[in-house]
């Protein structure tokens, strides 16, 4: 038996199958680059080299083993520098340089940190119900919150409840009210001001659905909800946890509308562990976070020194406007490229920055393209209807835009048309 089978074997004995990954075992990463073993179609397995342009959903968007993270961590190391300790037992330098940095990039006042961005958005959830209760004054048990219909803000049972996606929600319940979130279409602003009214704590909304595939809302959008929750006394949450931090070409996605759309409050994740850590945030104002006081709200691992630390130099790193502007011209020129790609399963190419989807035609199986591609070296993400692309921010522009673009095409370009 091969190494690639003994391990799917184990995998599928003893590990939940949440997750249906390709036959290959990851051994190494370096860059935008992952190696490890392959099955091939003869059952034999074999050493491959992998462009990765999944990096985990943006998580590790400066690559696999960042150079400048990993001097960092040895530095640490050496000075056996804390790695975890309790918010509860000692304030940490780390973490308090970690939200004035964040406070300088995004403009807000105060951050919460967390683990993922799962627990980003449950934490998100219970500010904006606080502050509805204690500051706009709803009544006991009567707040609710607006999302949009084919949202992803994580797996928990809140964002299961939040979620309009059938499998997602299948014998998961009972979710209790259903008046507890109001579920609106993405980028429809009439719709949003029909549904506000006095019981709306806050509006949570990603400024691109990303796992909905890559659904950019129309100009202005962000702008304008952040002038209908202003106006009705709501709050304004955005979820960047795959948009922000440079994804698209700005620091947060909600920055191509200019200083108008910000936001009251934000959630962070991903790409904040430099692809070496986890880490989330909630951003907000003073008004919101402070309502949080010990006892209502902790977490054992969030905030940890070492994950700050990482985080500091990850957005050190990021918020270079040299790198930054590169993200913006590098990604107008991969969409460029993949627009040119003539293929009838190719309905649609959109994104912003480096977060991309080729929308596939009805008919074509998404996971065979997905496999197409793997089998030709790229990694890619499967997304609903869609084939996603979100590279590293400081990848190689040879090997995105002539060495990846050359295998995506040469796998799109071979399809057959759809069986009758």
């Amino acid at each position: 038996m091969g190494k690639v089978r003994e391990v799917r074997e184990k995998l599928y004995k003893y590990v939940a199958p949440n997750y249906a990954p390709p036959m290959f075992v990851e051994r190494m990463g370096s860059g935008e680059w992952v190696y490890g073993i392959m099955e091939g179609k003869d059952g034999n397995d074999s050493w491959q080299s992998m462009l990765d342009l999944h990096t985990n959903y943006s998580a590790l968007s400066l690559g696999h083993r960042n150079p400048e993270i990993e001097a960092l961590l040895e530095k640490r190391r050496r000075e056996k520098r804390i790695v975890l300790y309790s918010r509860g037992a000692g304030m940490s330098e780390e973490l308090a340089d970690l939200g004035e940095k964040v406070s300088h990039l995004s403009g807000m006042e105060m951050i919460l940190p967390k683990n993922v961005g799962m627990e980003g958005f449950d934490l998100a959830l219970k500010a904006a119900r606080r502050w509805g209760y204690e500051v706009k004054g709803i009544g006991d048990n009567r707040a609710e919150i607006i999302v949009c219909k084919e949202n992803f803000h994580g797996r928990s049972l809140a964002a299961t409840m939040a979620s309009s996606d059938p499998q997602t929600r299948e014998n998961f319940g009972p979710f209790g009210s259903e008046r507890a979130f109001r579920k609106i279409p993405f980028g429809d602003l009439e719709e949003l001001k029909k549904v506000v009214n006095n019981h709306t704590a806050a509006f949570i909304v990603e400024p691109i659905q990303a796992e909905a595939g890559v659904i950019v809302p129309p100009d202005g959008y962000i702008r304008e909800v952040g002038r209908i929750c202003k106006e009705n006394n709501v709050l304004f949450i955005l979820d960047e946890v795959q948009t922000g931090l440079g994804r698209t070409g700005k620091m947060f996605a909600w920055q191509h509308e200019g200083e108008d759309a910000r936001p009251d409050g934000m959630i962070l994740g991903k790409a904040l562990g430099g692809g070496m850590n986890k880490e989330s945030l909630f951003v907000a104002s003073k008004e919101v976070l402070e309502l949080l006081t010990e006892g209502t709200e902790g977490s054992t691992f969030g905030g940890d020194p070492e994950g700050c630390a990482v985080a500091v130099k990850t957005l050190d790193i990021i918020s270079e406007p040299s790198f930054l502007k590169r993200v913006e011209a590098l990604g107008e020129e991969f969409l460029e490229k993949l627009r040119e790609i003539e293929s009838d399963a190719i309905k649609a190419v959109r994104g912003r920055g480096l977060l991309i989807a080729i929308e596939i035609t009805q008919g074509y199986d998404v996971r065979h393209i997905w496999e197409e591609l793997f089998r030709e070296g790229i990694l890619a993400i499967k997304r609903k209807n869609a084939i996603g692309f979100s590279p590293a921010l400081n990848i190689n522009e040879h090997n995105l835009l002539v060495y990846g673009v050359k295998k995506i095409k040469k796998v799109f370009e071979k399809l057959p048309p759809p069986p009758a």
